[in-house]
Protein backbone atom coordinates (compact mmCIF):
# COMPACT_ATOMS: atom_id res chain seq x y z
CA UNK A 1 0.00 0.00 0.00
CA UNK A 2 3.12 2.39 0.72
CA UNK A 3 4.93 1.91 -2.52
CA UNK A 4 1.34 2.72 -4.29
CA UNK A 5 0.91 6.31 -2.60
CA UNK A 6 4.31 6.76 -2.96
CA UNK A 7 3.80 5.83 -6.88
CA UNK A 8 0.50 8.39 -6.65
CA UNK A 9 2.37 10.75 -4.74
CA UNK A 10 4.65 11.25 -7.34
CA UNK A 11 2.67 11.13 -10.35
CA UNK A 12 0.88 14.41 -8.29
CA UNK A 13 4.09 16.05 -8.14
CA UNK A 14 5.52 15.76 -11.70
CA UNK A 15 1.86 16.26 -13.06
CA UNK A 16 1.61 19.22 -11.24
CA UNK A 17 4.99 20.68 -13.33
CA UNK A 18 4.52 23.88 -15.85
CA UNK A 19 4.59 20.87 -18.71
CA UNK A 20 1.88 19.28 -17.55
CA UNK A 21 -1.08 20.91 -15.15
CA UNK A 22 1.34 24.06 -14.67
CA UNK A 23 -0.25 23.38 -10.67
CA UNK A 24 2.69 24.81 -8.38
CA UNK A 25 0.64 23.88 -5.23
CA UNK A 26 0.54 20.20 -6.22
CA UNK A 27 4.41 20.33 -6.74
CA UNK A 28 4.80 22.57 -3.18
CA UNK A 29 2.58 20.04 -1.66
CA UNK A 30 3.58 16.47 -3.22
CA UNK A 31 6.96 16.84 -3.70
CA UNK A 32 8.11 16.73 -0.13
CA UNK A 33 4.93 14.21 0.97
CA UNK A 34 7.14 11.91 -1.95
CA UNK A 35 9.96 12.13 0.27
CA UNK A 36 8.63 11.53 3.67
CA UNK A 37 6.85 8.21 2.20
CA UNK A 38 9.72 7.09 1.56
CA UNK A 39 11.22 7.59 4.75
CA UNK A 40 8.39 5.71 6.05
CA UNK A 41 8.65 2.70 3.91
CA UNK A 42 12.45 3.05 5.32
CA UNK A 43 11.57 4.16 8.89
CA UNK A 44 10.40 0.04 10.08
CA UNK A 45 13.60 -1.58 7.95
CA UNK A 46 17.20 -2.19 9.18
CA UNK A 47 16.42 -3.26 12.87
CA UNK A 48 18.94 -5.18 12.80
CA UNK A 49 21.70 -3.37 11.16
CA UNK A 50 21.30 0.28 13.25
CA UNK A 51 24.97 1.50 12.28
CA UNK A 52 23.56 0.97 8.79
CA UNK A 53 19.74 2.16 9.22
CA UNK A 54 20.28 5.76 11.25
CA UNK A 55 22.70 6.65 8.61
CA UNK A 56 20.56 5.95 6.03
CA UNK A 57 17.44 7.47 7.97
CA UNK A 58 19.51 10.69 8.18
CA UNK A 59 20.14 10.65 4.58
CA UNK A 60 16.57 10.53 3.78
CA UNK A 61 15.91 13.41 6.09
CA UNK A 62 18.51 15.92 4.53
CA UNK A 63 17.07 15.09 1.21
CA UNK A 64 13.53 16.34 2.03
CA UNK A 65 15.26 19.84 3.13
CA UNK A 66 16.96 19.30 -0.20
CA UNK A 67 13.70 18.78 -1.66
CA UNK A 68 12.29 21.83 0.10
CA UNK A 69 15.32 24.38 -0.29
CA UNK A 70 14.56 22.99 -4.05
CA UNK A 71 10.83 24.27 -4.22
CA UNK A 72 12.55 27.64 -4.74
CA UNK A 73 14.54 26.40 -7.98
CA UNK A 74 17.09 30.20 -7.74
CA UNK A 75 17.24 31.39 -4.19
CA UNK A 76 17.21 27.31 -2.38
CA UNK A 77 19.62 26.16 -4.89
CA UNK A 78 22.52 26.83 -3.04
CA UNK A 79 20.79 25.35 0.15
CA UNK A 80 18.90 22.20 -1.82
CA UNK A 81 22.69 21.83 -3.05
CA UNK A 82 24.57 21.73 0.36
CA UNK A 83 21.52 19.48 1.90
CA UNK A 84 22.04 16.76 -0.47
CA UNK A 85 25.92 17.11 -0.34
CA UNK A 86 25.69 16.10 3.06
CA UNK A 87 23.24 13.25 2.40
CA UNK A 88 25.29 12.17 -0.01
CA UNK A 89 27.96 12.21 2.60
CA UNK A 90 25.41 9.89 4.72
CA UNK A 91 24.81 7.57 2.43
CA UNK A 92 28.89 6.78 1.88
CA UNK A 93 28.72 6.44 5.76
CA UNK A 94 26.08 3.99 5.82
CA UNK A 95 27.47 2.20 2.62
CA UNK A 96 30.55 1.64 4.27
CA UNK A 97 29.13 0.24 7.68
CA UNK A 98 29.42 -3.32 6.45
CA UNK A 99 31.26 -2.76 3.23
CA UNK A 100 35.01 -2.00 3.37
CA UNK A 101 35.22 1.53 1.17
CA UNK A 102 36.46 1.67 -2.44
CA UNK A 103 36.78 -2.09 -2.10
CA UNK A 104 36.35 -2.32 -6.11
CA UNK A 105 38.29 -0.07 -7.46
CA UNK A 106 36.91 -0.51 -10.67
CA UNK A 107 33.38 0.20 -9.64
CA UNK A 108 35.59 3.80 -8.34
CA UNK A 109 36.98 4.11 -12.07
CA UNK A 110 33.53 4.44 -13.86
CA UNK A 111 31.91 6.54 -11.69
CA UNK A 112 35.04 9.11 -11.91
CA UNK A 113 34.74 8.36 -15.97
CA UNK A 114 31.03 9.35 -15.73
CA UNK A 115 31.28 12.43 -13.30
CA UNK A 116 34.55 13.87 -15.49
CA UNK A 117 32.58 13.79 -18.60
CA UNK A 118 29.47 15.50 -17.22
CA UNK A 119 31.45 18.04 -15.21
CA UNK A 120 33.25 18.58 -19.01
CA UNK A 121 30.13 18.69 -20.54
CA UNK A 122 28.65 21.63 -18.12
CA UNK A 123 31.72 23.47 -16.81
CA UNK A 124 31.25 26.69 -19.18
CA UNK A 125 27.77 26.86 -18.34
CA UNK A 126 28.96 26.62 -14.48
CA UNK A 127 28.46 30.09 -13.07
CA UNK A 128 32.21 31.34 -11.96
CA UNK A 129 30.58 31.05 -8.24
CA UNK A 130 28.80 28.28 -8.37
CA UNK A 131 31.74 25.82 -9.77
CA UNK A 132 33.46 25.02 -6.68
CA UNK A 133 30.37 23.76 -4.63
CA UNK A 134 29.18 21.81 -8.14
CA UNK A 135 32.68 20.42 -8.87
CA UNK A 136 32.51 19.14 -4.57
CA UNK A 137 28.82 17.84 -5.19
CA UNK A 138 29.77 15.86 -8.26
CA UNK A 139 32.47 14.48 -6.50
CA UNK A 140 30.28 13.12 -3.55
CA UNK A 141 27.98 12.49 -5.95
CA UNK A 142 29.80 9.90 -7.83
CA UNK A 143 31.91 8.26 -4.59
CA UNK A 144 28.51 7.35 -3.20
CA UNK A 145 26.98 5.55 -6.28
CA UNK A 146 30.63 4.18 -6.93
CA UNK A 147 30.31 3.05 -3.11
CA UNK A 148 26.67 1.50 -3.58
CA UNK A 149 28.26 -0.46 -6.64
CA UNK A 150 30.83 -1.72 -4.06
CA UNK A 151 28.37 -2.63 -1.81
CA UNK A 152 26.33 -4.97 -4.44
CA UNK A 153 29.88 -6.25 -6.20
CA UNK A 154 31.35 -7.26 -2.87
CA UNK A 155 27.80 -8.83 -1.00
CA UNK A 156 26.95 -12.31 -0.34
CA UNK A 157 24.30 -14.40 -0.11
CA UNK A 158 21.48 -14.34 -2.85
CA UNK A 159 18.71 -11.77 -1.08
CA UNK A 160 21.87 -9.49 0.57
CA UNK A 161 23.23 -9.40 -3.18
CA UNK A 162 19.48 -8.67 -4.47
CA UNK A 163 19.08 -5.65 -2.36
CA UNK A 164 22.65 -4.59 -3.08
CA UNK A 165 21.75 -5.02 -6.73
CA UNK A 166 18.52 -2.62 -5.58
CA UNK A 167 21.16 -0.34 -3.78
CA UNK A 168 23.47 -0.43 -6.58
CA UNK A 169 20.75 0.61 -9.02
CA UNK A 170 19.42 3.78 -6.82
CA UNK A 171 23.16 4.78 -6.92
CA UNK A 172 23.34 4.85 -10.57
CA UNK A 173 19.66 6.88 -10.85
CA UNK A 174 20.60 9.07 -8.49
CA UNK A 175 23.63 10.02 -10.91
CA UNK A 176 21.51 9.62 -14.21
CA UNK A 177 19.10 12.64 -12.01
CA UNK A 178 21.26 15.33 -10.89
CA UNK A 179 22.96 14.96 -14.56
CA UNK A 180 19.32 15.57 -16.18
CA UNK A 181 18.89 18.64 -13.28
CA UNK A 182 22.33 19.82 -14.16
CA UNK A 183 22.14 20.13 -17.36
CA UNK A 184 18.57 21.45 -17.89
CA UNK A 185 19.59 24.22 -15.43
CA UNK A 186 22.93 25.21 -16.89
CA UNK A 187 23.34 24.06 -20.60
CA UNK A 188 19.60 23.38 -22.16
CA UNK A 189 16.23 23.33 -21.50
CA UNK A 190 15.27 19.30 -21.70
CA UNK A 191 11.44 18.30 -23.01
CA UNK A 192 9.37 17.74 -19.64
CA UNK A 193 12.72 18.07 -17.50
CA UNK A 194 11.03 17.30 -14.41
CA UNK A 195 8.95 13.58 -15.38
CA UNK A 196 12.60 12.37 -15.84
CA UNK A 197 14.16 14.63 -12.99
CA UNK A 198 12.12 13.55 -10.32
CA UNK A 199 11.20 9.85 -11.80
CA UNK A 200 14.81 9.10 -11.41
CA UNK A 201 14.90 10.94 -8.49
CA UNK A 202 12.14 9.07 -6.31
CA UNK A 203 13.52 5.79 -7.88
CA UNK A 204 16.87 6.53 -6.71
CA UNK A 205 15.82 7.35 -3.08
CA UNK A 206 13.22 4.24 -3.26
CA UNK A 207 16.04 1.97 -4.30
CA UNK A 208 18.11 3.37 -1.42
CA UNK A 209 15.30 3.14 1.47
CA UNK A 210 15.07 -1.01 -0.09
CA UNK A 211 18.28 -1.62 0.93
CA UNK A 212 17.94 -1.86 4.57
CA UNK A 213 16.71 -5.11 5.51
CA UNK A 214 13.03 -5.79 5.97
CA UNK A 215 11.55 -5.54 9.31
CA UNK A 216 10.94 -9.04 10.61
CA UNK A 217 7.15 -10.83 9.86
CA UNK A 218 5.08 -11.36 12.86
CA UNK A 219 5.25 -15.07 12.40
CA UNK A 220 9.03 -14.73 12.27
CA UNK A 221 9.20 -13.06 15.70
CA UNK A 222 7.01 -15.51 17.34
CA UNK A 223 8.38 -18.51 15.93
CA UNK A 224 10.36 -21.01 18.03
Amino acid sequence: MLNVMIVVSAILAIAGSAWALDQPLLVSGFKPLTTVLIIARAWPRGVGQPRVRRWVLAGLLLSLVGDIALLWPQQGFLAGLVAFLLAHALYIVAFTREHRFAARPVAFAAYALVAGSVLALLWAHVPGALRPPVAIYVLALATMAAQAAVVWLTSGGSEDRARARTLAIGGALFLLSDALLATNKFAMPLPVANLWILASYWAAQWCIASWLKPAPTRAALTSP
